[in-house]
């Protein structure tokens, strides 16, 4: 496993840095339990030196032109895609995600986000606005300065490169922390960027616990802070940014709905639970985790389920045949198994799975409850694991009104053959992102974000740059200015 051994720890002004005098992290291969790598937490002087760096680099890159900014971008997505196999592999290494996924959904989606804000940095612009007697207005579009990107672990490459491409693009530096859990690809990331002609300092990574991500956050010299995480660090981190009046995006987590219709396509709707679902073993924040299926699809929506997910290819991440891999780590099979363990004390109705695997790593069979009501443990607390909650429903305003009965608005889906019922119910939905009949797809061109405890802010699209990037107004008079005295 020495492939996964990073350089150093730390990517700080073009270069790899180290500082053993920081907290070693192990980072553990989840498919085995290996210790596959050690970083170290950056210590005062390592957040020192890449804070220092980012606020030198960006009054630089600021004066460099959209065209230049976003041509830099393109050519690191192109090396992305170039050396897409061995990112993929070192991505399953870090976060146990099957090869199979990996090769299809983190380097390629960071190359998209890297050649989409590529693409429009040039046309980062402002407007001209006519007023009466000729005077008139225009306004500019200027970068915030330094950014702070804080990563979750379940899609390291994808989130670095979701909040630097946007950033870059606008004329911002970036100071990313991945994840303490899976704090190797992000590293890759950084290299990748500065060779593709990135300037030194504009983009930097380090590593390190929570209160590293305290220190970037608070410090003064940080204008923005972008954080995808749980909802309840969601609110420490916006309240010590609130606190230097900073702006933020917060892409938090949710207890999503999916609502399968009794006219839906069967393959479809289990496909779509499938993939709202299973896919990265059940670690998406926007999951659609509380299916809701009426009550005249019910019993063969459960039983075509339990087929499809009872055929789910379990084992070797490395092997491009798994489709389903373990858990990210030790601690995060533990909550999942306790919540299993709830649904089943609660009364909830085990279709198929809840068992750990009997072999290394840390795995547990994907999990479908049936007959889960609104109250349930499982039905109200994001369990970020394999763990699908069906439960029953009658009515069109019946569902609407329990889908949105919970403090999260992420996401939410609807399968039905009727698209006017599809766009009504979505219209009702409490969520900033929707589906019709499909669940969890995510291109960069569509913006994505939630609502209530989910977050604020978007990421990706055209609304990234709105919330990277802050607007300057200029009053032009072309008369002589009259005052009162």
């Amino acid at each position: 496993m020495n492939r996964a051994q990073p350089k150093a720890s730390h990517f700080i002004n073009g270069a790899y840095v180290e500082d053993k005098a920081g907290r070693p992290i192990e980072v553990i291969y989840p498919a085995t339990g290996e210790v596959i790598a050690t970083v170290y937490a950056a210590t005062s002087e390592i957040i020192e030196m890449a804070l220092a760096s980012a606020v030198a680099a960006q009054a630089e890159w600021a004066k460099v032109s959209g065209m230049e900014r976003g041509r830099i971008l393109r050519r690191a997505a192109d090396i992305l895609r170039y050396r897409n196999h061995d990112l993929s592999v070192l991505e399953t290494l870090d976060t146990g995600k099957p090869l199979q996924e990996t090769l299809v959904a983190d380097a390629t989606s960071g190359a998209d986000a890297l050649e989409y804000f590529g693409g429009i940095a040039a046309g980062v612009t402002g407007e001209h606005i006519s007023l009466s007697g000729g005077d008139f207005v225009y306004t500019v579009r200027e970068p915030l300065g330094v950014c702070v990107g804080i990563g979750a672990w379940n899609y390291p490459t994808q989130i670095a490169c979701w909040k630097g491409a946007p950033a870059l693009a606008c004329g911002n530096a970036m100071v990313f922390k991945p994840s303490e859990t899976t704090p190797l690809s992000s590293l890759k990331v950084a290299e990748i960027l500065h060779e593709a002609g990135l300037p030194a300092g504009v983009y930097n990574v380090v590593q390190g616990m929570g209160e590293v991500g305290d220190a970037l956050v608070t410090d003064p010299r940080v204008a923005k802070v972008s954080l995808t995480g749980s909802a309840t660090t969601g609110k420490k981190v916006y309240a010590a940014a609130a606190a230097g009046m900073k702006h933020v995006t917060m892409e938090l987590g949710g207890k999503s709905p999916l609502i399968v219709f009794d006219d839906a396509d069967l393959e479809d709707a289990v496909g779509g639970a499938i993939l709202g679902n299973f896919y990265s073993s059940g670690q998406v924040c926007s999951n659609g985790t509380r299916v809701f299926v009426q009550k005249g699809i019910k019993d063969a929506f459960l039983a075509r389920l339990k087929e499809r997910v009872e055929a789910a290819v379990i084992g070797d991440p490395l092997d491009e045949a798994t489709n389903f891999g373990p858990m990210v780590s030790q601690g995060q099979l533990d909550i999942v198994q306790r919540y299993i363990d709830l649904g089943v004390a609660e009364g909830a109705r085990l279709i198929t799975g809840g068992a750990r695997l009997n072999i290394d790593g840390y795995f547990v069979q994907p999990t479908v409850f049936a007959d889960v009501l609104d109250d349930m443990t499982i039905a109200r607390e994001e369990i970020f694991g394999p763990v699908m909650s069906v439960l029953d429903f009658e009515t069109e305003d019946e569902v609407i009104a329990r889908a949105n009965d919970t403090v999260y608005g992420l996401a939410g889906g609807v399968f039905t053959a009727d698209l006017t019922r599809g766009h009504r119910v979505v219209g009702a939905l409490e969520a900033g992102s929707c589906w019709i009949n499909t669940y969890n797809q995510a291109p960069v061109e569509e913006p994505f974000g939630g609502v209530k405890a989910s977050g604020v802010g978007r990421e990706n699209s055209k609304a990234a740059i709105e919330h990277y990037s802050q607007v300057k107004s200029i009053y032009v008079a072309m008369a002589p200015v009259d005052a009162p005295f």
